[in-house]
């Protein structure tokens, strides 16, 4: 078999494993569109995100009373991980205001600003 294979034998969906930078891009969000539901702005943010890469999670939070939205995701660099998170925070306010938005990189158990 040519390419990397995972233990059933199956092409890895995982082309990124073993080594690639692990990005975030975290959002303060505030209310939503008119007609947008809640529910759908963090699944709608990790889908843009998987259009063009891995989405490692995803998760919703509230900090100092404000929605906070992370999506986790694989970059190869910085241009690119910034690039993936203005597309994210884009698709994200087409839903809700977006308040503040910011890229970090996982660096030796830190996140540091990009």
């Amino acid at each position: 078999m040519s390419g990397a294979h995972n233990d059933f034998g199956h092409a890895d969906p995982r082309p990124y494993a073993g080594g690639v930078p692990s990005y975030r891009v975290m959002m303060t969000v505030g209310a939503m569109r008119p007609g947008v539901s809640p529910a759908v702005v963090l699944p709608a943010a990790a889908a843009a995100a998987a259009e063009f890469t891995i989405v490692e999670a995803s998760d919703v939070a509230v900090v100092a009373g404000a929605a906070r939205l992370t999506v986790r995701f694989m970059a190869d660099d910085p241009e690119l991980a910034l690039q993936i998170g203005e597309h994210v925070t884009s698709v994200t306010a087409s839903l809700a205001r977006v308040d503040t938005w910011a890229v970090t990189e996982r660096v030796q158990g830190r996140w540091i600003r990009v």
